[in-house]
């Protein structure tokens, strides 16, 4: 059966311009690619605490009880107890864990030591509280364990951590990372391991997790405790945790990172948008020949637009496909970070986004087939016929004219530099396409930056030590209570490690720290306190405005604080607490966000009016510069022993190490489609120029010369674009970082948002010219490899 000629036109019409077909396959497969991605990184950054919860079926209430297997199956069955899940046996001890540094730091290994919850699980799925195994395998075995995900990369799979809360001092594998969305425990363990991690004399208890009929609001969830104590024996219900608490940190600490992944998302949306339009209307406009062809030989209008909609189809089509299963397969490691950054376990492409992506692009790809098609198929046959041989007449002479005159550069390089004004519409798309794709290069650059500068602020110096004392204020990492012998008083405690710190030849600075928190009148929240006991101005906050404190009397406050008393820097303020009263003169504001809650800096003894009983639980030390931080610690704290816990600063958060990973694939991936767009625009003009370039090399243009002339074609591009990404990258890193600082209740220092340097923005203005340079190469070879002859018969 012979296929009809509309049919044979489209068939010819690919076979003839496979290399255009193959070009809109290639730019609709990565525009999906990025799209799919762009839009779930925008769909999951909404509510990503609600989406997973949902997915992991995350427990509403953790209840930790004292009740028999019995009583606890009868409280599954209560009204309103939509799924429930163990009884699984719990125990808290206090482990040692080693740890490697984070990813970009150097170093000894070290190990932290901290009180963990350990449950026994037989299996990490279940009704309630499905967990998300990042890493590893779960715990089947004696001598097994699962830790939370946020040890993240500091912690390696096969080391073995040491519990030092029960005689024996037993060991256990780390096996796996698993992360439980509403934090029902830092470590898991085989059900049977429970027994021998009990300290003698601490009670049997067993975590149950329950899901609700109705359980949106503080009130019925807190009816939902009620019930569950009331239907257990008196004292069997030892606390419940709320999923709504979880999920007032994690939506507190996730907020501050939606808006660049957002903004991510929106330009690579956009440069999608703008690469489609331009590959499709650039195919149809260099067919416009052949469209007079088509009409010369008896093609309808119709026929003609049928055909050319068939020639745009197919290979659009192919490229969907294609273009949503890598944006899925892409996604996997991508969303894999953006989950790490929100704590959530794990994300994944919605289906629908699946769906809508590739509908979306298609219907792109054909509307804008079907409007240029629709133009050329009202043009008479000449008419195509002549437009298809060249631009307009108007288009592009006046600059190959001016440029011409440019003795200093060579003929091809003015040739290429006035090509782009003979489409100037082109242009003007692949100029956008590169301004993009120069503005991720810029906001990615300038928010890692930033970012860094917030890491090194929020831990301080960067060669820093924390010595805590035992009992004191800080974490308690030393044996538990009634674990041994009495600890020495504050004050041989203070001598012993100013001793030590004395005594290390890398110490430069140190000074006692107290902290405390106390309810303050006119603030709902408490007031957290940190007193020094000596000169702390070398330690290394950040200053938002104002400066350092000098003298009693005077304080550094926090945004928090501002925000809840309405203060202002200069201000005297006083703060009663009780019967206590202190006036103080806020000095400054400090970059300390502490999760939104105000806080107040200054010396110790100007803190004793409001808090008697403030006292030092920890030692910060600076270091000479050149001193190992970790192998500092490791000494001081075998001179202290192990009542003393000392840390080296600066392991910080795999949280922060994430979001630069994230950054850095986000901005390499729409820098690709960007240079992608240049690909598109420099291979339709060397086909639709082919003829020209034959002559070129007829009378005398080297290999080389060619390779320059289609490269200057879009070098103006990139140097134009790079010009006006810039200050458009700038500004958009300006008000993202403010919208970052204000989702996390601060405001942002100059110090971070004035990360831009000279010679690094030239560079960055240089990336658009690189862009451009890139994309254009690979026709730019063809086009030089291209022989005189075939370029004279080419259509």
């Amino acid at each position: 059966m012979r296929a009809s000629p509309l049919v044979r036109a489209a068939r010819g019409g690919l076979s003839g311009r496979r290399v255009q077909a193959i070009v809109i396959g290639l730019v609709v497969l990565v525009a999906t690619a990025s799209s799919t991605l762009a839009l779930g990184l925008l769909v999951d950054s909404n509510a990503p605490f609600d989406h997973a919860f949902a997915a992991q079926h995350g427990s509403e209430v953790t209840a930790t009880t004292r009740a028999s297997s019995a009583q606890l199956a009868a409280t599954t069955r209560l009204p309103g107890v939509t799924a429930a899940a163990g009884p699984f046996p719990e125990t808290t001890v206090t482990a040692t864990i080693p740890v490697r540094p984070p990813p970009g730091l150097s170093g000894p290994n070290g190990v932290i030591q901290q009180p963990l919850t350990v449950v026994g699980r037989a299996s990490p799925g279940g009704p309630v509280d499905d967990l998300t195994l990042t890493s590893g395998h779960w715990a089947t075995q004696p001598g097994q364990v699962v830790l939370a995900g946020d040890h993240g990369p500091t912690v390696a799979i096969g080391t073995q951590l040491t519990v030092t809360s029960v005689p024996g001092s037993p060991r256990l594998t780390i096996v796996g990372l698993a992360t439980s969305i509403t934090q029902t425990a830092q470590a898991w363990v085989a059900p049977g391991e429970i027994a021998a991690l009990h300290a003698p004399g601490t009670p049997d208890v067993a975590q149950m997790l329950y899901r609700f009929s109705s359980a949106g609001t503080t009130a019925q969830v807190n009816a939902d405790i009620a019930a569950l104590r009331a239907a257990l024996p008196h004292g069997a219900l030892l606390g419940a945790q709320s999923y709504l608490t979880v999920k007032l940190q994690d939506t507190g600490s996730i907020a501050p990172w939606v808006p660049f992944i957002v903004a991510f998302g929106v330009i690579g949306l956009v440069l999608s948008v703008l690469i489609v339009a331009n590959v499709v209307s650039g195919a149809v406009v260099a067919g416009t020949r052949r469209i007079g062809v088509l009409k010369s030989i008896g093609f309808s209008p119709a026929q003609v637009v049928a055909s050319y909609l068939i020639q745009v189809a197919v290979p659009a089509f192919l490229g969907c496909l294609a273009g949503v299963a890598a944006g899925n397969l892409l996604s996997v490691p991508l969303l894999g970070q953006t989950a790490q950054v929100y704590g959530v376990g794990a994300l994944a492409v919605p289906v629908w986004v699946d769906v809508a992506v590739p509908l979306a692009m298609l219907g792109l790809a054909g509307l804008t087939a079907l409007l240029l098609a629709l133009r050329a198929g009202r043009m008479s046959a000449v008419q195509a016929i002549a437009t298809g041989r060249a631009p307009r007449p108007a288009h592009g002479y006046a600059a190959h004219r001016l440029l011409g005159r440019a003795r200093l550069l060579p003929r091809p390089v003015t040739i290429g530099l006035a090509g782009p004004f003979a489409r100037p519409a082109r242009t003007m798309v692949t100029l956008a396409a590169i301004v993009f794709g120069v503005i991720a290069v810029t906001f990615g650059v300038g928010l890692g930056a930033s970012l860094d500068r917030v890491y090194n602020d929020l831990n301080l110096t960067p060669e820093q030590v924390q010595v805590n004392l035992p009992g004191g204020g800080g974490p308690v990492h030393g044996p538990g209570p009634g674990s041994g012998p009495a600890a020495p008083s504050l004050a041989t405690q203070e001598r012993a490690v100013q001793a030590a710190l004395r005594a290390q030849p890398g110490t430069l600075h140190y000074v006692a720290e107290a902290d405390d928190d106390v309810s303050v009148l006119g603030l709902a929240d408490r007031l957290s306190l940190i007193g020094f006991g000596g000169d702390a101005s070398w330690t290394g906050y950040a200053m938002i405005s104002g400066h350092w404190y000098s003298g009693t009397g005077e304080a550094d406050v926090n945004t928090a604080f501002l925000a809840d008393t309405g203060a202002a820097v200069g201000d005297t303020y006083t703060l009663t607490s009780g019967t206590r009263h202190l006036t103080v003169k806020i000095a400054g504001e400090v970059f300390n966000p502490r999760g939104g809650r105000p806080e107040i800096i200054a010396s110790t003894s100007t803190l004793a009016a409001l808090d008697p009983g403030l006292v030092p639980g920890q030692y910060d030390v600076a270091l000479k510069p050149g001193t190992n931080a970790q192998a500092y610690a490791n000494t001081v704290g075998a001179a202290l022993g192990q009542d003393y816990n000392v840390q080296a600063n600066g392991g910080g958060s795999s949280q922060f190490y994430v979001i630069i990973g994230l950054i850095a694939t986000l901005t390499l991936l729409l820098v690709t489609v960007a240079g992608l767009g240049v690909l598109n625009t420099v291979v339709l003009q060397t086909r639709e120029r082919v003829h020209d370039l034959g002559v070129f090399k007829a009378v005398g243009m080297t290999p080389r010369q060619t390779i320059a002339m289609v490269v200057c074609s879009v070098a103006g591009i990139g140097l134009v674009a790079g010009l006006i990404a810039i200050p458009a990258g700038i500004a958009l890193h300006h008000y993202v970082l403010p919208v970052m600082g204000n989702a996390a209740q601060t405001a942002v220092p100059p110090s971070v948002l004035n990360v831009y340097q000279l010679g690094e923005l030239v560079l960055l203005a240089v990336s658009g010219l690189v862009i451009a340079v890139v994309g254009a190469l690979l026709p730019a070879g063809w086009a030089a490899r291209t022989r005189t002859a075939f370029a004279l018969r080419a259509e």
